[in-house]
């Protein structure tokens, strides 16, 4: 039973702001507050958005809508506020970024704590002015500047866990160096992903063990993607840096933030007699297995909020995990090679075996592929049998069309990775 708006937020007064530019959209502008249960997409946005809802599938796009309830009002409005000073990379991540700070609200109702992977590829794309936004506006924000995982882990609660706010995550991750010193912060990423995590430390001069929680939900920004298993549990907002004819309003403190924190206690308000409530929802998600664990409380909170927010919140992480699955495949550490190679069997013809040589000639071959250019002197043999190692695939003695036999690999030995890492490319 959703509770009934307190009496003091019952009619809000609304702010008026100028206009601010769309997600990706030079000269458009969006609303600060949409009427519930309309349409969130400008009408002139469709031509960009057609190839994402053409992969999209049709009972997600077809969700009716909701009983709405105040609190759709509200990520109505949240959504606004946050349009007025960022500017995403698309609508579904402004809507994700909504969601995600209306479920730090909510953490202790949550089996997982998803992660919000705020990354671009250069400065001055919007990062730290989202984080500006999300502490005033998430529940208890930590600012973890300079502080050490000791710090931030014995700041935890299991009752009120708070929300963690890393800027410049670049300076602790960007460089294999780097992340092997602060290799400790990621395992408390890692480890704070789910519930009832703990690290365990001395304390005290009789050097007592002492379990210290770790579960909180967390938003990261830097420059350059995070390490693999933190993007891994995280809803991935990619950052760009604003075209020519796209405005944002200036963040001022004194100015904004008040109004930030009116609607953050308005939310919390909302918020709390739910808690129970969320806990025992289990919603039908449109991915599966760890994207679904971190995209589940986000569609909680658009289910608990009605409306038009099932809809979005489904059509969002359906589209933007697609993505990141998408750039897992082009990114050469990944399935990337595995996907190449596919390319090359294909063109042979679907042969049996490759000799090594053979396969590295034709993935240095490809101009789109970074093979060309791996290391030193391109792609080599050691480097390409320590990747697919990773996958259970190693090379042996192949027997070649003239009867002779040299190094090599067998199709088949593939089949079971091509259909686990990149089912989409050349179905085997």
């Amino acid at each position: 039973m959703q509770p009934e708006n307190p009496e003091p937020y019952s009619a809000p007064a609304q702010a008026v702001w100028p206009a601010a530019a769309i997600p990706g959209q030079p000269g458009a502008h969006l609303r600060a507050t949409q009427a519930d249960g309309a349409d969130p997409s400008p009408s002139g946005d469709a031509d960009a958005r057609s190839a994402d809802e053409a992969k999209t599938p049709s009972e997600l796009v077809e969700i009716p809508d909701a009983e709405p309830t105040h609190g759709s009002k509200l990520l109505n409005e949240l959504r606004g506020q946050i349009a007025q000073f960022v500017i995403p990379p698309s609508q579904e991540a402004l809507d994700a970024i909504t969601l995600w700070v209306m479920a730090t609200h909510l953490q202790p109702a949550w089996q997982h704590a998803p992660r919000l992977a705020v990354v671009g590829p250069a400065k001055r794309c919007g990062k730290s002015r989202l984080l500006d936004v999300l502490t005033e506006t998430v529940h208890e924000p930590m600012l973890t500047i300079n502080t050490t995982p000791a710090a931030i882990f014995r700041s935890i609660t299991e009752e009120n866990p708070p929300t963690l706010l890393m800027d410049e995550a670049d300076t602790i991750f960007g460089t294999p160096k780097m992340a092997e010193k602060n290799e400790e912060m990621r395992g408390l990423l890692n480890a704070g992903h789910q519930r009832n995590r703990y690290v365990t430390r001395v304390v005290g001069n009789d050097h007592t063990p002492h379990r210290f929680a770790t579960f909180a939900m967390a938003a990261i920004a830097g420059i350059g993607d995070l390490p693999d298993t933190v993007m891994d549990r995280a809803v991935v907002i990619r950052m760009r840096r604003r075209a020519e004819g796209e405005k944002v309003k200036p963040f001022r403190s004194r100015r904004d933030i008040p109004a930030l924190h009116d609607l953050r206690d308005r939310i919390a308000a909302w918020a709390k007699p739910l808690l129970d409530e969320a806990a025992n929802l289990e919603p039908d998600m449109p991915v599966e297995n760890r994207a679904a664990d971190t995209w589940e409380p986000l569609v909680i909170v658009a289910d608990l909020a009605g409306g038009h927010w099932p809809r979005l919140a489904r059509v969002a992480c359906a589209r933007m995990v697609a993505a990141e699955a998408a750039a897992e495949e082009d990114h050469p550490s990944g399935a990337r090679i595995l996907a190449d190679i596919r390319q090359v069997f294909v063109a042979q013809r679907e042969v049996d075996s490759l000799s090594t040589e053979e396969l590295l000639h034709h993935l240095r071959q490809d101009p789109e592929a970074p093979w060309a250019e791996w290391g030193r002197g391109g792609l080599t043999a050691r480097e390409l049998s320590r990747m697919l190692r990773e996958f259970g695939i190693k090379s042996g003695n192949v027997r070649m069309a003239d009867r002779t036999q040299r190094k090599g690999y067998m199709r088949n030995k593939f089949l079971d990775a091509w259909r686990r890492y990149c089912p989409a490319v050349h179905p085997a």
